[in-house]
């Protein structure tokens, strides 16, 4: 070995132990921040029923298409499953029940629970009608374990011929049972790739807001169930009522049997403010999600969805007069009581209400105790516009318009007619990457010292050695 080699070997292998370093030291707090923020946007269930005991569910009207909401054990997308619940619910042709593995409270995406109406034992005993139609949100861990039995009753029930309307990645889910083999599909934009490789026999389509295949509907990312929702109405109760709806909600660009083709998107240089919110939560705001009694399911779906579950600009905390609340048409949500709630929070949101009486007197008590004005999103939601609306224009204020704009994106929620106001760029997570970025440049260091000392004493060695050789 020469002095030369020695040489000339320090420098590359001083960069790439510092690369390498450098890089396990991102990698790390990436990975670290997007576990705590999963967490955050999927917590834990309440320890236990209140003291009366979990409601009862509201029954099932007899001479109506019955639908049937799943939700996962492991945990379903709050905008895959409210607001198609909606669309169903606001007909009087259709009765709408959630149902689970487990009547116990699961949860959604953006810190949300929900207790299911009905357990799939119930609809195999008969205690519940078997549905004419089944709607499959996202779910956590579609090919996993835990969802084993969820897999195997959508299998039964689309075997005894029930419709099923999946919902952006809820398609995953459905390919896992097999019942999309052979038929064309979509999903969420971002996972269409992944799907392609796991799933062949399935012909995967993109650029549509849903699919329809026999009696199998597919819709693109988060809000596209709301389309797919009322294209099923549209099917099975008429033009007129699906229209009637449609218009209620206001999803751009929707019309009855009206075009389905969407911008085909990909991953751009735009959308780092999804990863950088996601992987750098810490210092993030804490926001209070007031939910009150009657709160339309899809005024709640735009408040968890875009402040928190897809945004992640901010962690949701549901709060409400009790242990539960029951939406405008029978969902049962599972909030933090305010006269027992500690979580501190730095906003209160009244999602769905118009004026300040309508937070009831325990949230406006709750927020004046914490020093917090009780903010209305919808307060000021004009005709014609949907509750994702109001939302996204506040989150670009409260946040950043790239942040707002990404959000639209990653929930393939159509919002070029949006006005944006507020900060460009999400600063806080941008200035902890930076800060990380720094622990990183400081840690690609370390193994040039090193190897410039490991290296000084075997060259040290080797001419001493050199030197005994010699004499």
């Amino acid at each position: 070995m020469s002095r030369a080699f020695l040489r000339h070997a320090r420098t590359p292998l001083r960069v790439v132990s510092g690369l390498a370093l450098a890089a396990a030291v991102l990698a790390g707090a990436g990975a670290a921040g997007v576990t705590a923020t999963m967490r955050e946007s999927f917590p834990a269930a309440p320890a236990g029923p209140p003291a009366r005991g979990w409601p009862a569910p509201e029954p099932v009207e007899e001479g109506r298409t019955v639908v049937a909401v799943v939700l996962g054990t492991t945990g379903s997308v709050v905008g895959d499953v409210l607001p198609p619940y909606e669309v169903f619910a606001r007909s009087e042709r259709f009765a709408v029940y959630t149902v689970s593995e487990r009547r116990e409270p699961v949860a959604l995406s953006g810190g949300l629970h929900v207790l299911p109406d009905h357990t799939f034992d119930e609809v195999g005993a008969g205690t519940a009608p078997e549905p004419d139609v089944v709607v499959v949100p996202a779910v956590v861990q579609p090919r996993g374990e835990r969802e084993a039995p969820l897999r195997a009753w959508i299998t039964g029930q689309a075997g005894r011929g029930a419709r099923i309307l999946g919902v952006c990645a809820g398609s995953d889910l459905l390919a896992a049972t097999g019942v999309l083999d052979g038929r064309a599909a979509t999903s969420f934009w971002d996972r269409i790739g992944s799907l392609q490789s796991a799933y062949p026999r399935v012909e995967w389509v993109r650029g549509r807001r849903y699919v329809q295949d026999g009696p199998v509907t597919t819709t693109a990312g988060v809000t596209s169930g709301m389309a797919g929702a009322l294209r099923l109405v549209e099917q099975l109760a008429g033009t007129e009522e699906a229209g009637r709806i449609g218009r209620d909600l206001a999803y751009p660009g929707w019309s009855p049997g009206g075009p389905t083709g969407i911008p085909v998107n990909a991953l751009a240089l735009a959308d780092l403010p999804y990863g950088l919110n996601a992987a750098f939560p810490w210092g993030r705001p804490s926001l209070g999600v007031g939910l009150v009694e009657g709160v339309g399911e899809t005024d709640a779906a735009a408040a968890f969805e875009i402040y928190s579950g897809t945004s992640f600009a901010a962690r949701a905390v549901p709060v409400a007069a009790g242990h539960t609340v029951r939406t405008r048409h029978g969902m049962i949500l599972v909030a933090e009581p305010a006269g027992a709630a500690t979580t501190p929070v730095d906003r209160l949101v009244v999602p769905g209400a118009r004026n300040p009486g309508e937070a009831g007197p325990e949230l406006t008590a709750w927020a004046a105790g914490r020093g917090l004005t009780v903010e209305l999103p919808h307060r000021d939601r004009a005709p014609g516009e949907s509750a994702f609306d109001p939302v996204l224009r506040d989150l670009a204020v409260r946040a950043d318009r790239a942040t707002a704009v990404a959000t639209a994106k990653f929930t393939e929620y159509p919002a070029a007619h949006l006005t944006l106001t507020g900060t460009a760029w999400p600063w806080r997570p941008t200035v902890l990457f930076v800060l990380v970025l720094a622990v990183a440049a400081g840690a690609a260091s370390l193994p040039s010292r090193a190897v410039r000392r490991l290296l000084g004493r075997g060259t040290r060695r080797f001419l001493r050695r050199g030197a005994v050789r010699r004499a």
